[in-house]
């Protein structure tokens, strides 16, 4: 008999079982890992919504995060923690796993992106007011450095651009005001190093490492040109390369500045925005010269690179932002245009490159896209969604 009433338990108890290990699944601390996941910065809200590309689905929101209406992200060498740089200085830890802010602190006035150390130790954020960079510590957000940006010839503080992580625990960046790039050494945590390199150009905007580490350029708004770091030989100095690649055109008014972040290596060649004009330029890495131009829908913001190369994905600048172009590398021509809407801004791949994911703002929603076909395949709602990072930047230099 006390057979039976065993077997009968347990039969009643399976239901209820399965019930339970549902909700888990469905729970912020249900086992799982991050690879998959990744965020959304709502800008209008101050929040952001984490997702998932396996089934691209929504997980779940944050909220609480201040101005992100130019925020940017880094995660934690394991991807379960991002690092989110608002335009209030606000820097924000974000838990993927449990959904939840861990820690924010408002660091300057005026913050503008950052970067991730190399062990994944220090993030540091730049800074437009008061200009600069802030090292802290990745696990508590204490203060480990203040850089103010001083410009070299005493004219005062710069807003400092373009901070990307390098090897050998460095972080490199760029002075807009004053015309310089610095290399800042955290080998020596107590103990960091400045490599200062002024007269760079006119205006440095932003600024881009190369996915192997090797090279950080800087593009100038002043002048048609790049300034470019070989990080190998810095001893060498920075050189000047597609020195006025717009000289005897007429100049374009700038809506908005490209991203070089979005700077794309596909096939043998470099693909980067080119400032004010309706084109996207072609260098020969090594040489660093022009090879080409491909003309397009508008000014370009990011050109991205799909992860295996054949392809190259252009969004615009204002007022031309509700169109993408896809480039073919090996024909170096535009085989695909679509409109997903006003105020496309941003385009993010997967790992494998099978999706796009791509934030159209003023429809409050977020495009998922089969990169073969350019089929949407699915639509999310975001509060006025801006700028899309997935957890595998977590191991890119540069991200």
């Amino acid at each position: 008999m006390k057979f039976f009433r065993l077997i009968a338990f347990t039969l009643l108890a399976i239901p209820a079982l399965a019930a339970n290990q549902t909700l888990a699944q469905t729970t912020p601390t249900a086992m799982r890992g991050t690879g998959d996941l990744g965020l959304v910065i709502e800008r209008a809200g101050g929040s952001l919504q984490v997702i998932e590309t396996s089934h691209r689905t929504a997980l779940g929101r944050v909220e609480g995060l201040g101005d992100l209406s130019h925020a940017s992200a880094v995660y934690s060498r394991d991807g379960r923690y991002a690092f989110i740089f608002g335009r209030d200085g606000g820097l924000s830890k974000v838990d993927m796993l449990t959904r939840r802010l861990v820690k924010r602190i408002v660091q300057s006035g005026n913050s503008i992106g950052g970067a991730i150390s190399q062990d994944g130790r220090l993030v540091a954020v730049s800074n437009y007011k008061p200009g600069g960079v802030k090292v802290f510590d990745a696990d508590s957000l204490e203060l480990v450095a203040d850089i103010p940006a001083q410009a070299s010839d005493g004219s005062g503080l710069s807003k400092v651009v373009g901070l990307a992580d390098a090897p050998g625990q460095r972080f490199i960046f760029s002075l807009y005001d004053a015309g310089e790039i610095w290399l800042a050494d955290f080998s020596d945590r107590a103990n960091f190093k400045l490599q200062k390199y002024p007269n760079i150009g006119e205006l440095p905007y932003d600024g881009l490492i190369t996915d192997d580490g090797r090279y950080y350029i800087a593009g100038l708004f002043g002048e048609d040109g790049m300034a470019m770091l070989d990080l190998w030989r810095p001893d060498l100095g920075v050189r000047r390369i597609l020195d006025g690649y717009g000289r005897g055109e007429e100049k374009l008014p700038v809506y908005k500045m490209p991203h070089l972040e979005g700077w794309a290596r596909a096939g043998e060649v470099i693909f980067l925005p080119a400032v004010g004009r309706h084109e996207v330029l072609i260098v020969e890495p090594g040489s660093w010269r022009e090879v080409g131009r491909i003309p397009v829908h508008g000014q370009p913001i990011f050109a991205v690179a799909r992860p295996d190369g054949r392809q190259v994905w252009v969004n615009f600048a204002h007022p031309l932002n509700d169109t993408v172009q896809v480039i073919d590398v090996p024909s170096q021509k535009i085989i695909h245009e679509f409109k997903p809407g006003k105020a496309v801004l941003h385009l993010e791949f997967t790992p494998r490159g099978e999706q796009v994911w791509i934030s159209v703002r003023d429809a409050d929603r977020v495009d998922v896209y089969d990169t073969e076909t350019f089929q949407r395949l699915t639509s999310l709602p975001a509060k006025k969604p801006s700028g899309i990072f997935l957890t595998a930047r977590a191991n890119r230099i540069g991200l």
